[in-house]
């Protein structure tokens, strides 16, 4: 276990001396939020440390509105929404140092009744690209970097707001800059250290490319506590933020006059015990390793039919604008932003960051992406060719990211690697997911529409 998780010991002496009285339950729904229950120390120890709590299967059947959506075959109205379980996974129970009195765990979906997974929640989704992983021999490192906005509004003063005219915590673009980030430091510090104290390790934060935008960036890890890091991190960061009467959002683009927030995701591959990197090779032509080249050549190949899983919302492919740090272009550059795929590090830490992901993603689908997209390459040894020079915007000879979530819903539909990697059932579930987001959307009359046509048509 990590430095900061509490062993179960440690948590039965907190409880019984009052300095744990609330366990969070909690388990990830399909937009990457934590769902569960609070639960009384005295309980959660009598009932639930060694058994499980009930939760009703729609909640991996709704929107971010917690709407129940139609054309799910695993949880539906016919079938009654009953429950599933979530059965606690003790090697992440940790402290919430931000909340008084409260620890954490995070919990892994079965049936009620024969306690089979859950296949279509995310975590298990994930889980199955990491075992696909470890029959090849290898182990999964991901190192993932969030950005979002930070703003002076509360959360309900920017509702109240309908979310336009918000004030950034920066007046200018604060990318590296120690003065602003000095005045925004009264939060960011606490986010920091409270990550820190949670068992999250986080490495540096440090200002990006927008008014009020910020990256902090967690050590990476085997992929699935990575996963489980950075939704922890999600979610506390808005709590900190919003008990410090601010609001922050990991919207991929809030404001089209504003760069995008990013998740980039890096990843590496290890030896089966995650001891040795098998990325890097002195001898080979830009020091791609057998491994590494074909790990390479699946990403460049399967993450085009793929990118729903790595940009699940309308709003994620406004994010992809030409000269902006977020990509266009699907190719591959040695230490080249413009480029979807970027090659960075040096010997052990020598990986790859796809940078098509942004910040809105579900980290568990995310990730199970990139793994599903570098196992495809690795069992079929798929060549990346040369690295792409120059910028890659500007490049019209090479594949391009969709440019909306209609194109990525077909490509998705259609593809033969999310089919294979993740099952019939699994794909359907996501792929209805990607559907219904589209058709929320297709419900709604938008201030850009009411603007351009109430009175001028």
């Amino acid at each position: 276990m990590d430095r900061a998780t509490l062993s179960v010991d440690e948590l039965k002496a907190m409880i019984g001396d009052g300095r744990v009285d609330t366990v969070l339950v909690v388990f990830p729904d399909l937009q990457g939020r934590f769902m569960g229950k609070r639960v009384t120390g005295s309980f959660f120890l009598d009932t639930v440390l060694d058994s499980s709590i009930e939760a009703c299967n729609y909640l991996l059947a709704v929107d971010v509105d917690m709407t129940p959506l139609p054309g799910y075959k695993a949880f539906n109205w016919e079938q009654g929404y009953g429950d599933f379980s979530a059965v606690p996974d003790l090697t992440t129970l940790r402290l919430v140092p931000w909340i008084d009195k409260t620890a954490l765990v995070i919990c892994d979906l079965v049936d009620e009744g024969d306690h089979a997974p859950i296949e279509v929640s995310p975590r298990q989704i994930l889980r199955r690209q990491i075992d696909r992983a470890a029959a090849l021999g290898f182990q999964v490192k991901i190192g993932a970097e969030l950005e979002f906005f930070l703003f002076k509004d509360t959360y309900e003063e920017a509702a109240a707001k309908h979310y336009r005219d918000l004030v950034p915590h920066s007046d200018w673009i604060e990318d590296y800059h120690i003065l602003q980030t000095t005045r925004d430091e009264y939060l960011i510090r606490q986010i920091r250290n409270g990550m820190e104290a949670a068992g999250v390790p986080v490495e540096f934060s440090k200002g990006e490319a927008g008014k009020g935008q910020h990256e902090i960036n967690l050590t990476y890890a085997e992929a699935l506590e990575m996963a489980d890091r950075n939704t922890i991190y999600k979610n506390g960061a808005k709590e900190i933020a919003d008990a410090n009467g601010r609001s922050l959002t990991f919207m991929a683009k809030y404001d089209m006059s504003e760069v995008g927030s990013s998740c980039h995701i890096h990843s590496s591959l290890w030896d089966k015990r995650g001891r040795k990197s098998l990325m890097y090779d002195a001898k080979a032509p830009h020091h791609l390793s057998k491994p590494f080249r074909h790990w390479l050549g699946g990403l460049l190949h399967a993450s085009r039919e793929l990118s729903f899983l790595f940009a699940p919302t309308v709003n994620s492919y406004k994010r992809f604008q030409p000269d902006s740090w977020a990509p266009t272009a699907l190719a591959w550059g040695l230490d080249n932003r413009t480029c979807g795929l970027r090659l960075v590090g040096h010997g052990e830490g020598y990986r790859v960051e796809s940078r098509i992901p942004g910040a809105d993603v579900n980290s568990y689908l995310a990730f199970a992406g990139v793994i599903a997209a570098g196992i495809h390459g690795l069992e079929n040894e798929l060549d990346p060719g040369e690295p792409l020079m120059g910028n890659a915007y500007e490049r019209d000879d090479v594949e391009h990211i969709p440019s909306t979530l209609v194109e990525a819903i077909d490509l998705f539909e259609h593809s033969e690697v999310a089919k294979h990697a993740f099952g019939p059932d699994v794909h359907d579930h996501l792929l209805n997911t990607a559907r219904q987001e589209w058709r929320s959307f297709n419900a709604a009359v938008t201030d850009w529409e009411l603007r351009r046509n109430f009175e001028r048509l």
